[in-house]
Formats: C-alpha cells, structure tokens, sequence
C-alpha cells in the first residue's frame, strides 16, 4: 500500500489545504492513506479521519502531529492528544511513547525545516530519509545513510502544504489490511520503503517566499 506520511491541512498555520482538497487529491495519485501532521496541533488529523470516512473514499487517515521539540522537529502518528512542544528530543518521545504514538524523525537534516540533527539513541520507529520538500538531496542522503548505520527503517513523505503535493513522496507499506492499526503496526514492524520525486523547485521557491513573508509581517505586528 502506498502512503503519504507527511501532510500538512489548513490545521497549520503555514498551509491553507482543506481536508477535502488533500483527500481527492490523495485518491487521484492511488494512494491508500495518508497521515495528516499538522503542527503541533492533532486536531486537523482528527478531522481528517472524520472527513475521509463521510465522503467515502477508501482511504485510510493517520491522525498524527509535528511536534517542535526544543532541538527540532518529530512526527507523532496514531495519537489523540496533544504534545506540549518545546520539551527535550526524549521527552517528547516518551509522552509519545504514553499515548501510543508511533514516532518518525522527518527531514533530520534540513536546518531550514527544523531538522533534529543527529537522531542516534533516541526511542524512534522510523527516519524520514526522503523529503519531497528538500530543495537539493543532500539532507535526505545524509538521513538514509544514518539510518542504515543505524538500523532504523526509512519512509518517505510529501511534507505537503498545499494540495497539489500530497503524493509526491510516499511510503509503501507492507500491511496486513488497510487500517489504521495494521498501518501503524506495519511501519513499528519496518516492513516499509520510501518512494517518490522532489517537489518542482519553483513550488519550493514560492513557499520559501511565503513563509518569509509570513514571518516579516509576524515581526512588525510584534513592533507595533
């Protein structure tokens, strides 16, 4: 089966893709599921799964969140609440841990994401060794080659923030059924691949700018 592990909706404040959007879009591409990891905020992947299921679309729906740990970035799939950000990298995954959250590192190595760093030791299921969002490769080779020396399966997610991306990197997963304890159980067991392509960068380039954006005006209001 194939999965989008890295989606972000209109839950993120630095994304404006409704749920709709991204689930049609989802079902175009063939994909089986998807995981919504809005940022530090689960609420949009609990919606999701609401929404997937009332237009009937087969497809599976991973609520998860992004959490900002005080050292960078970690994604939480399957849980129902959410995780105070800012704590340590361990922290963060032992409240994870306590809820029955499945933990992945995304794009570990791309400062301007919030990349963890060197995810050696930490209590981890899976590496995000492909970002479709990595403007050059260079971050995702280092993250696969990490990972292999480590022994911690790879998946691959879009990092999607707007429609059009979901898909663009997925995981495939080894399965026993479409749902979302087989799903989960399945990337906990490593019985998963990365797949996909790189986002066109003109479609990087103008998030980057809009994000820029966001973040001057974010500093003036703060001013005045």
């Amino acid at each position: 089966m194939k999965f989008d592990l890295h989606v972000h909706s209109e839950y993120s404040k630095d994304s404006k893709s409704s749920h709709d959007d991204i689930l049609k879009t989802a079902r175009k591409k063939g994909l089986d599921g998807i995981a919504i990891c809005d940022h530090d905020n689960v609420e949009g992947g609990l919606a999701c799964e609401k929404r997937a299921l009332e237009l009937g679309l087969g497809l599976t729906v991973i609520p998860g969140v992004e959490v900002s740990s005080s050292k960078g970035h970690i994604l939480v799939l399957g849980i129902s609440q959410n995780i105070e950000p800012h704590l340590s990298p361990e922290e963060t995954i032992d409240r994870a841990r306590k809820l029955g959250g499945t933990v992945i590192i995304p794009h570990p190595f791309k400062r301007s994401s919030h990349g963890i760093g060197s995810f050696e030791g930490l209590d981890v299921d899976a590496i995000e060794v492909f970002n479709s969002r990595c403007l050059f490769n260079r971050a995702n080779r280092k993250a696969a080659t990490e990972a292999k020396r480590l022994g911690i399966p790879g998946v691959a997610g879009s990092d999607s923030h707007i429609p059009e991306m979901v898909g663009q990197a997925y995981t495939t997963i080894n399965a026993s059924e479409n749902t979302l304890d087989s799903v989960l159980e399945a990337i906990r067991e490593g019985k998963v691949a990365p797949a996909g392509k790189n986002t066109p960068t003109p479609i990087i380039l103008k998030q980057m700018s809009g994000s820029a954006r966001r973040k001057i005006k974010k500093k003036l209001f703060r001013k005045t």
